[in-house]
C-alpha cells in the first residue's frame, strides 16, 4: 500500500528534495508545507485521517502524536530529514541522502525479545549513618527501606524503616535480584525501654533486596557499575548526585520489561575443551562481568547484562550474537542505506555510526547551529555503537560506502571498538577510510567529516548475507581482488592458520579431537592431521593440548578458494601389522616404542614378545593367547564339589 510523505522545510529553512523522495518504492510525497507544526496543521490532520502517513519532522513528534490521538487515529510514522540532511551546508545536494535515510525508516524492525523483571521495592542503603538515614527517610513512602550501619549505636528511633548493623562482605546480582552477605550481622531488637538494642552478631548474614542504594565512599560494588540496573552509587556529599539517586531509586519498583541482547549458541563456543582453556575475549571484554564460564563453554546473565555487544563484536565463533535487532537485520540496513543512496543519482556515499542518545544531539546541535553534516555522509543510528566491529566496517565499505566513520560518545564501552578498527584497518586495505570519531562539541564534528573526501570504492557492490565470517570473507575478496597471498593480520585476529612442525607432531590427534570449529581433522584411513582454514577460529585450544608442543598459530586471512577446503598439513606411512598386513598406526611411532622398549623393558625382553608391537590390537591378542607364558592361561578347573563329597567325609554313616 503506497504511504503518503508529509513534507515541511521548517519555515524555508530546511532543503527538501521530493525528486529523490520519489524513488523510494511506495512513496508518494504531499506538496511542501512551511508551517505543518503552527499554521498548517489542519493539513497534518487531513493527511492522518487519509490514511498511512509520513511526518518528515522529528521534533514535533509529541505533538503529531497527540494530535493523532485526539482523532482517533493511530501514530503516524515519523522521519528525520532536517537535522541529518536539510539543514546543512550541503543541503542542495543532499537529495540522495535524503531518500536513503526515508528507505531507512520505512524498514520494519524486527520484533524484540524481552523478559520481566519485577522488584518489589525492597532496597537496601548504605553509607555513613547522616547519609544513609536522611535517605532512607526520603524513600521510606515510595520503597521498603532497610539501612546496613556498622555501629549500631548509630541506629535511630525513627521504626518507619529498618535497621540492621554489620559488615558488608559482598553483593551480586541486578535490579529485582540482588544478593548480599553480611559479617558480624546484628538485628534489631525493637522490644524493651531505653536506647535500642541489637541481638548478637554472626557471620555470614545473607539477605535479598531489589535495590541497592550504596551512599559510601568507598568504590563501587560491581565493574562498570553505572551499567548494573538497581544498583545507585552517588557521592554522598554531592547534593545534585545524591538527590538524583533518590529519586531514581523510588522509581524502581514494579515490573520492567527489559530486551534479550545476546543470543547464544553454546554448542559452537570455543572457550573450552576438556579443562584446557581456549578462547576468553568475551570473558576479558564484558565491563558488567555478566559472562561467566561454564563447562566447555560460557554463559550470560541477561539481568546483569547491559547490551553493549562488545563481546559479540569480538566472538570468533560467531556463539554470541546480538539479538537487538540481530546482525542480519544490520547488514540489511546497511545495504539498504547503499542501495537507496546511489538508486537516487549518488555516488560514494559516507556512512556515520552513532547512537541514538549522545550521537544523535550532537548530530542535531551540529545542523542547527554549525555546518551540519555533508551531503555524502549518511548517518546510521544504533542503540549502542560498540559492538559494531570489523565485520559490519567492512560490509558497508563492500555495500558500496567509500568511508565509515563510528561517532563515539564519551561513555562508549572502548574494549572491542577499538582491537575491531585495527583488524578492520588490515582486512580493508584502506585505513583512512575507517575512524573512530570523539568530537566534544559539533564544530569538532563538522571539521572532522568536511575535512576528509575518501576515494569512491571501484567494486560490484556485496548483498551481506551469512554469518559475520562469511561476510568478511566476501567483503574482503570485494574490496582487495588481487590478493595473491594471505593477509597478514594483527595478533589474536580470528582468522589464521595453524603451523605444524612435523618433526615434533606425532600425529596423537588431540588437537583434532578438542578443536571446537572442526578446523583440524584426521583421516580415519591414513595417519593424516588435516586442516580447514576458513574454519579455523585462532583460539588457541590445539596449542594448549598439544603434548609435543608443535603447533603454532599464524594469524592471517587467505581468500583464495582452497581456504574453505581440508588438506593435509602432516602424514606418515602406517605401520602395518607383520601378521596380517592390516594398517593400525603411525610407522615412526611404533618404531620409536621398539627402539625404547625392546629388551629393556621385562615385558619385552625377547624379540617374540617385541614383535608383538608390531602387530595390530587382533593379532596381539591372538598372539599372547599361543605363547608358552600365556597371561590368559591358568591351571585346570577344579572338580565341582557335590553332596557326596561332603557326605563322604561324614563320621555318622
Amino acid at each position: 500500500m503506497p504511504k503518503s510523505l508529509i513534507l515541511c522545510d521548517c519555515s524555508n529553512t530546511s532543503s527538501v528534495h521530493s525528486d529523490a523522495l520519489s524513488t523510494v518504492d511506495s512513496i508518494t510525497c504531499s506538496k511542501l508545507h512551511t508551517g505543518l507544526c503552527t499554521h498548517q496543521s489542519d493539513a497534518a490532520a487531513a493527511a492522518f485521517s487519509s490514511g498511512d502517513a509520513i511526518i518528515a519532522c522529528q521534533q514535533e513528534r509529541a505533538l503529531f502524536t497527540e494530535m493523532a490521538a485526539d482523532l482517533d487515529l493511530p501514530e503516524p510514522h515519523f522521519v528525520d530529514l532536517r537535522d541529518r540532511a536539510g539543514w546543512s551546508d550541503e543541503a542542495a545536494k543532499s537529495g540522495p541522502k535524503q531518500a536513503a535515510l526515508l528507505a531507512d525508516a520505512l524498514r520494519p524492525s524486527p520484533p524484540v525479545k524481552t523478559f520481566d523483571i519485577v522488584s518489589e521495592g525492597l532496597c537496601l542503603i548504605l553509607g555513613a549513618p547522616e547519609a544513609a538515614l536522611q535517605a532512607a527517610a526520603d524513600l521510606k513512602d515510595h520503597l521498603n527501606v532497610t539501612v546496613l550501619l556498622e555501629n549500631p549505636d548509630d541506629a535511630p528511633l525513627d521504626r518507619s524503616f529498618d535497621v540492621v548493623a554489620g559488615r558488608l562482605k559482598s553483593a551480586k546480582g541486578a535490579l529485582g535480584g540482588f544478593t548480599v552477605q553480611i559479617d558480624a550481622l546484628q538485628q534489631l531488637e525493637p522490644s524493651g525501654r531505653g536506647a535500642l538494642s541489637f541481638g548478637p552478631a554472626r557471620d555470614g548474614g545473607r539477605t535479598e533486596c531489589d535495590v541497592i542504594l550504596d551512599l559510601r565512599r568507598d568504590p563501587p560494588l560491581f565493574p562498570a557499575h553505572e551499567k548494573r540496573e538497581g544498583y545507585l552509587h552517588a557521592d554522598p556529599a554531592s547534593a545534585p548526585a545524591l538527590r538524583a539517586a533518590i529519586l531514581e531509586a523510588s522509581h524502581l519498583v514494579g515490573t520492567f520489561e527489559k530486551p534479550f541482547f545476546l543470543a547464544l549458541d553454546p554448542t559452537i563456543c570455543a572457550h573450552s575443551r576438556a579443562e584446557q582453556t581456549g578462547c576468553t575475549k568475551c570473558l576479558d571484554a564484558c565491563p558488567t562481568s555478566a559472562i561467566r564460564p561454564d563447562g566447555d563453554h560460557i554463559d550470560i546473565d541477561p539481568n546483569i547484562c547491559a547490551g553493549c555487544g562488545s563481546c559479540a563484536a569480538l566472538c570468533p565463533s560467531g556463539a554470541i550474537t546480538y539479538d537487538d535487532p540481530p546482525t542480519s537485520f544490520l547488514f540489511t540496513r546497511i545495504a539498504g542505506l547503499a542501495d537507496a543512496f546511489r538508486a537516487a543519482g549518488g555516488t560514494a556515499p559516507r556512512l556515520l555510526v552513532h547512537d541514538r542518545d549522545f550521537g544523535a544531539e550532537i548530530i542535531s546541535m551540529a545542523a542547527r547551529f554549525d555546518r551540519g553534516l555533508p551531503a555524502d555522509v549518511v548517518p546510521m543510528d544504533l542503540e549502542r555503537v560498540s559492538g559494531f566491529g570489523h565485520a559490519e566496517m567492512l560490509a558497508a565499505m563492500a555495500c558500496g560506502f567509500a568511508g565509515v566513520d563510528v561517532l563515539v560518545a564519551p561513555t562508549t564501552d572502548r574494549s572491542a571498538l577499538d582491537t575491531e578498527l585495527v583488524l578492520a584497518h588490515a582486512l580493508s586495505g584502506t585505513p583512512d577510510a575507517l575512524r573512530l570519531l570523539e568530537p566534544s562539541e559539533p564544530t569538532q564534528l563538522c571539521d572532522a567529516l568536511y575535512g576528509a573526501t575518501p576515494k569512491a570504492p571501484q567494486i560490484e557492490p556485496i548483498l551481506p548475507l551469512g554469518t559475520r565470517r562469511q561476510v568478511t570473507r566476501l567483503a574482503v575478496k570485494t574490496l582487495q581482488p588481487d590478493l595473491a597471498a594471505p593477509l597478514p593480520l594483527p595478533e589474536n585476529a580470528p582468522y589464521g592458520a595453524v603451523l605444524v612442525d612435523k618433526d615434533a607432531c606425532t600425529l596423537c590427534l588431540s588437537c583434532a579431537s578438542l578443536c571446537p570449529a572442526g578446523a583440524l581433522g584426521d583421516n580415519p584411513d591414513m595417519p593424516q592431521l588435516r586442516f580447514q582454514e576458513d574454519a579455523c577460529l585462532q583460539c588457541g585450544l590445539c596449542t594448549h593440548v598439544c603434548p609435543e608442543n608443535a603447533i603454532t598459530l599464524q594469524p592471517q586471512l587467505n581468500t583464495a578458494d582452497d581456504a574453505l577446503s581440508q588438506k593435509v598439513v602432516h602424514e606418515e606411512a602406517p605401520c602395518e601389522c607383520v601378521e596380517c598386513g592390516k594398517p593400525f598406526g603411525v610407522k615412526s611411532t611404533v618404531e620409536r616404542i621398539i627402539e625404547k622398549l625392546e629388551g629393556k623393558h621385562a615385558m619385552f625382553a625377547t624379540s617374540d614378545a617385541a614383535r608383538m608391537i608390531r602387530m595390530c590390537e587382533d593379532c596381539r591378542v591372538n598372539a599372547q593367547f599361543h605363547q608358552q607364558d600365556n597371561p590368559f592361561a591358568s591351571g585346570e578347573r577344579p572338580r565341582v564339589r557335590t553332596t557326596d563329597d561332603y557326605l563322604s567325609k561324614r563320621r555318622d554313616h
